[in-house]
């Protein structure tokens, strides 16, 4: 037997960032190949599940697939694959820094032994996928050790990262405060800066600063000697200060005030600079450049010394919400060791962590912690008596290794008032006020005590989790403030989604929703529209695109064309959808991202429909059975469409379904047409007859008809009125105003052209049935008899080549000429490979008989269009599936102007006509 080697590697990551086909959460996704490890379980590796639990031993809590406390190590005890652990390593990585994920799932890849996919939750992303780095060469390190890797630093690399990109902690309290009442949140930068609701209905934070935070206040708190004298002139206890530029004035300014003293930074932070109880003008020289180096502007604060402990008051929305008492860092003798264990004694504690990573920060002994030694008589090697207290900072915060005192409801009325009077004359929504004083229980105005300082952007840290005492729960007042109970933060959104017809469909519904006067953000294949105006020119069918909408403040309504690469890559990118549409899932896009059956496309396009909430809805096909499967997934109502006739096995389903108080639009025929009626329970109402939408072209684009349906059912599903429904179908139309690319009819010089999206085989059906019921209607206008009908068609060069063959066999049936070209990208297929195997199926059908007699083959867009105008005569049909429209309507505008003007573009008889081809 061989013996095991660390041949864990990652072969591929990807990030969801909203609902995907493997969670309904955001996710990592990592393919890996265990290499020799998949011939070797746990159970076979000797000490392998006892090192990594000691290594790890928060794995001990993970319940895996058992349901309980311990699953995990029965799992490693029993033997599982490598690639199970590497699953459960990074999630005990990211649980390590204060990210509570529990969720994971490893499956092996179809067709691939040694490979499996490895899906976990995660809160930041590139701490999730930096875990998963760690995780893997853990794994390996303990298959084989490495003597590079040494666990201790790597782990403490790891959450020093974290702390870099993860929120701190008061940031992660307001989002989980969000979270917690249904707030959905984005993260707009690397930062703490995030995006509370959706639209118009978002909110704004950086870590404790609000879209409510006035800059002037901010301005106004950092400005130390400004806010001393506006709290000052209201009668408020501040200590005597002035600001100086050198060390000289700082001296006489001490000398002024009288000793002991404070020096500190005009604008600094966290206590950084701050030189406390100078006792003579030697002291407060020394201290001048400290402080110096921390203020921005160069000026230096001097100020009286109140004696005193140090509170902290914070102040949200104009009212206290917490009362700490900050204590510097410290040791306590124990008169057996030094104070150099005392620190490590102390930072054992288990509460203690890196920055941020854990409640208490470790205590760091630096130059300016041997000074203070020294001024106490001590050095790190000396002995303390039992029960002496040794400061190691001068300030109490948190980050420098202090501990607080939770005095919420032992504060005095009045220091209250005082601290709410201070927050509201320098303009604060959220703001710390600093209380140096004997006892906060007591009148500071009695005992002496002063505020010495307002802060912008208080840290939560202190309050949220306390040494002693209980913590207080101070997110909720902030959110209270944002969001008001009853206060909307998300807007509605419809996602659209489907093989054919997706575009169209999410223009229908923006159009009825903006005429009923709302600020419709829609994304599509087109770009990004905000209120009708295209701010995004390119494929915006994806998850990035979808964001863009979310944050931009003016929406207040989002449809969202989803395509199945976005979902595949990214997965939503949203949370949630309130309606989900489903038009068909047909055969295209297959071989790609191992897609590679109809039904497997069936459940990623499913994954809108998993995405609808409770309260939500799902729009199904009920003619497409794969459609129709998709309402098992449905948490939410199912609202049917469909234009089977009366009496079929659809309508039947259908019917069922209303009478149980179900809704569903389908088609009524009768002698005047076809009537769209919607159906809810027992109740039949009229919308509107399918001739008389011009999007339909009197009822002749059958694609359309469906897609108004589809359009309806999603308005009535997210609380249109049936009259502003009506009117909006009632006022769409494929102008290329309304609906660029998809079925725009221009006349040019007598010629009929529509132009379309079509590039696939189902798509290039239902054009076809819709050239069909065109060319039957038209006129005899051409003197050679018959009006003919010129194709120019492509498709992708991803498809596959028997879909690319099906395409050009379809329009063949259809069409009298075809025009092969090719789009702009080709995919990663040669010049020229895609339009033979597009040609191959014209020439495979046309010599079945089908209705085309002619090939062409014209790479080049433009050239192609040029190709077929010059073959149409007046009364022709020339119909153009474009890649680029805006310059194929440009060229069609161009060729009517100079055929106008006489510029020798058409020509005086018929150019290769069919009709005199044999």
């Amino acid at each position: 037997m061989s013996t095991p080697s660390p041949d864990l590697s990652i072969l591929e990551t990807r990030v969801y960032r909203g609902a995907n086909v493997w969670s309904y959460d955001k996710a990592i996704h990592l393919v890996v190949d265990l290499g020799s490890l998949e011939e070797f379980p746990t159970n076979t590796l000797t000490g392998f599940t006892d090192n990594l639990l000691q290594l790890l031993p928060g794995l001990r809590e993970h319940s895996c697939s058992r349901g309980r406390r311990g699953g995990f190590v029965e799992r490693l005890n029993e033997g599982t694959w490598l690639g199970h652990v590497a699953e459960h390593a990074a999630l005990a990585l990211q649980q390590e820094v204060g990210h509570d994920i529990r969720r994971g799932k490893t499956r092996s890849v179809k067709g691939r032994k040694g490979h499996y996919n490895i899906v976990y939750g995660y809160v930041d992303e590139q701490v999730g996928i930096a875990a998963a780095r760690l995780a893997v060469r853990l794994v390996n390190h303990l298959v084989e050790a490495d003597p590079e890797f040494d666990w201790d630093k790597e782990r403490e690399a790891f959450i020093l990262r974290a702390e870099r990109t993860s929120f701190g902690p008061s940031t992660q309290a307001i989002i989980d405060e969000a979270v917690s009442r249904d707030i959905p949140w984005i993260r707009l930068n690397q930062h703490s800066l995030v995006q509370l609701g959706q639209g118009v209905h978002q909110k704004r934070i950086r870590a404790t600063m609000t879209s409510a935070t006035s800059a002037i206040a901010v301005d106004v708190a950092s400005d130390k000697d400004l806010t001393t004298r506006l709290l000052g002139a209201a009668g408020l206890p501040v200590p005597k200060q002035e600001s100086v530029r050198t060390a000289d004035q700082a001296a006489t300014v001490a000398e002024r005030i009288g000793f002991p003293v404070v020096v500190k930074p005009l604008d600094g932070n966290h206590g950084r600079g701050v030189c406390l109880d100078l006792k003579d003008a030697d002291d407060v020289r020394a201290a001048f450049p400290i402080a110096k180096d921390q203020s921005r502007r160069g000026v230096v604060i001097v100020e009286s010394y109140i004696t005193g402990r140090d509170y902290r008051c914070l102040i949200i929305d104009g009212r206290l919400a917490a009362v700490a008492e900050r204590v510097p860092a410290h040791v306590i003798g124990d008169g057996r060791s030094s104070i150099e264990d005392l620190v490590e004694l102390t930072n054992a504690d288990p509460r203690r962590g890196v920055g941020h990573e854990k409640v208490l920060t470790r205590i760091k002994v630096d130059d300016a912690a041997v000074a203070l030694l020294a001024d106490q008589g001590y050095k790190l090697g000396d002995v303390p008596p039992a029960g002496e207290t040794v400061k190691l900072t001068l300030t109490g915060n948190m980050s420098t290794g202090g501990i607080s005192i939770d005095r919420t409801f032992e504060a005095h009325p009045e220091n209250v008032e005082i601290a709410e009077e201070a927050a509201r004359m320098v303009g604060l929504d959220i703001a710390g006020i600093d209380f140096i004083c004997p006892d906060i229980t007591e009148p500071v105005r009695e005992t002496g005590g002063a505020i010495c300082e307002v802060n912008a952007a208080p840290g939560f840290r202190m309050h949220t989790h306390p040494t002693i005492g209980e913590p207080q729960f101070i997110s909720k007042p902030v959110v209270d403030m944002l969001f008001p109970p009853g206060a909307p933060s998300r807007i509605p959104i419809v996602a659209v989604t489907g093989t054919n017809g997706k575009t169209t469909t999410s223009r229908m519904i923006s159009h009825i929703f903006k005429g009923m006067g709302r600020k419709v953000g829609m994304t599509s294949t087109d770009g990004v529209v905000i209120d009708e105006r295209l701010v995004i020119r390119s494929d915006a069918s994806g998850p990035k695109s979808a964001r863009m909408v979310l944050q931009n403040p003016r929406v207040d309504f989002g449809v969202f064309e989803v395509a199945r690469g976005g979902i595949l890559r990214e997965g939503l990118g949203y949370e949630r959808n309130d309606v989900a549409v489903v038009l068909n899932v047909q055969p295209d896009h297959l071989g790609l991202r191992g897609i590679d059956t109809v039904e497997q496309l069936a459940d990623v396009k499913a994954v809108i429909v998993e995405a609808v909430p409770r309260d939500g809805h799902a729009v199904l096909n009920a003619d497409d059975p794969l459609v129709r499967a998709m309402r098992r997934k449905c948490s939410g109502q199912v609202v049917w469409f469909s234009m089977s006739e009366p009496g079929s096995e659809e309508r039947e389903m259908i019917d069922a379904h209303c009478r149980r108080g179900g809704k569903a639009l389908v088609l009524e025929p009768s002698e005047r047409g076809e009537m769209i009626v919607v159906k809810h329970g027992r109740r039949e109402m009229q919308l509107a007859w399918t001739h008389l939408l011009p999007a339909t072209f009197g009822g002749k684009a059958r694609m359309n008809v469906q897609n108004a349906l589809a359009a309806a059912a999603a308005a009535f599903a997210a609380g249109a009125p049936l009259h502003d429904i009506r009117q909006g179908l009632r006022t769409f139309s494929t102008s290329y105003y309304l609906s660029p690319g998809r079925l725009n009819e221009v006349e040019v010089n007598g010629v009929q052209v529509i132009v379309d999206y079509c590039h696939n085989a189902p798509g290039m059906k239902a054009l076809g049935d819709f050239v069909d019921r065109v060319g039957e209607s038209m006129a005899t206008t051409s003197d050679l008899g018959r009006p003919s009908r010129i194709g120019v068609i492509a498709t992708a060069g991803d498809r596959r080549d028997d879909d690319m063959r099906e395409l050009g066999a379809i329009a063949a049936q259809h069409f009298d000429v075809v025009v092969v070209r090719e789009d702009v990208s080709l995919r990663g297929r040669e010049r020229g490979a895609t339009a033979e195997l597009v040609a191959e199926g014209v020439r495979a059908s046309r010599d079945a008989g089908a209705r085309c007699k002619q090939l062409e083959i014209v790479l080049d867009e433009i050239e192609a269009v040029r190709h077929a105008m010059s073959r149409a005569n007046p009364g022709d049909l020339v119909v153009v599936c474009v890649d680029k429209h805006p310059t194929v309507m440009s060229e069609l505008e161009n060729w009517s102007n100079q055929a106008q003007a006489g510029s020798g573009q058409t020509t005086d008889g018929p150019v290769g006509d069919p009709d005199f081809t044999t």
